[in-house]
């Protein structure tokens, strides 16, 4: 039949239905939810693998010894607070800990300074050979530790900085430059342009605009770049092995290496576990602490770059 208009009329179509029907039902189809419970699955199994063995030693630093061994799994039938203690007098983990927080104090402050300072130079200023001197800091994360130790090793010890603090900040402060300034340099290209431009008009020196202007801006990365620094000198083993012979510095990495070995013929493995435990509570903590300074400056660093 015709209508009025002489047509032949059409069913009545169904509206569409709303975009977000659609992502909704995308969302939850099969294949997105299983991927997600797969996904979920592995990161809780990740969790557990990573979080079960540091759960498993503090809980074992508070046992004593006939406890460790004949009931492993077991909580402890009382908290014995004399094993930190005795680990931190007797094994000497506390002149350890002190080491290792002048070391990586020092190098830390050298790193973020000279990197930061170097970042902002290649970042923000045209001269020749920038390029050459950008790519020959890169080529240092190229380049393994390991085949630098033995060379390292006679110039450490020709300067006669063999055993010291200072060497030992040095070397780490070298070691960590190249990804310093690599990250550091991506992050201060992000930074406007116009803020120092405005500090140099206002009268502001080339070095009052980065320390005053420039540097406060770079905050976010300079703390993700230094958790970064800090957790890799902290536990850093090779390098003070080498060129840390003298005892009394030692650092808590080698120190927990000759108590393992001092402790293991005492049979004092209550002593052993909460060193362990003491060693990696700063670790800990700087994460926890800066854990959302951390996402935030690698995440504006992403979305800037």
């Amino acid at each position: 039949m015709l209508n009025e208009a002489g047509q032949v009329p059409t069913a009545p179509t169904a509206r569409a239905a709303p975009a977000s029907w659609a992502r909704a039902r995308e969302r939850w189809s099969p294949g997105a939810f299983a991927l997600t419970g797969v996904s979920q699955v592995l990161l809780v199994s990740w969790a557990v693998l990573v979080i079960f063995p540091l759960a498993w030693m503090v809980m074992t630093a508070f046992k004593s010894d006939q406890e460790i061994f004949f009931s492993p799994w077991q909580l402890p039938a009382t908290l014995r607070w004399e094993n930190f203690t005795r680990a931190w007098t007797q094994a000497s983990i506390g002149q350890y800990f002190l080491n290792s927080l002048i070391v990586v104090a020092g190098s830390l402050t050298f790193t973020l300074l000279l990197s930061s300072m170097a970042a902002y130079i290649l970042a923000r200023y045209e001269f020749v050979g920038r390029r050459v001197i950008y790519y020959a800091f890169l080529s240092g994360l190229m380049f393994p530790i390991f085949l630098a130790l033995v060379p390292l090793f006679f110039v450490v010890r020709d300067l006669g900085l063999l055993g010291t603090y200072h060497g030992l900040i040095l070397v780490y402060t070298a070691y960590s430059l190249p990804f310093s300034i690599f990250f550091l340099t991506s992050f201060f290209r992000t930074l406007p342009t116009e803020v120092a431009e405005a500090a140099i008009v206002d009268g502001a020196s080339h070095s009052a605009t980065f320390f005053r202007v420039m540097l406060p801006m770079a905050q976010p990365g300079l703390v993700s770049v230094g958790i970064f620094n800090f957790l890799g000198q902290w536990n850093q083993f090779i390098l003070p092995l080498v060129l840390n012979p003298d005892r009394d510095r030692y650092v808590l990495s080698q120190g927990l290496a000759f108590l393992a070995v001092q402790q293991g013929y005492q049979s004092d493995w209550s002593a052993l576990f909460a060193g362990l435990t003491i060693t990696m509570l700063p670790v800990l903590a700087v994460y926890v602490l800066f854990q959302r300074r951390l996402e935030s400056g690698l995440t504006a660093g992403a979305l800037k770059g």
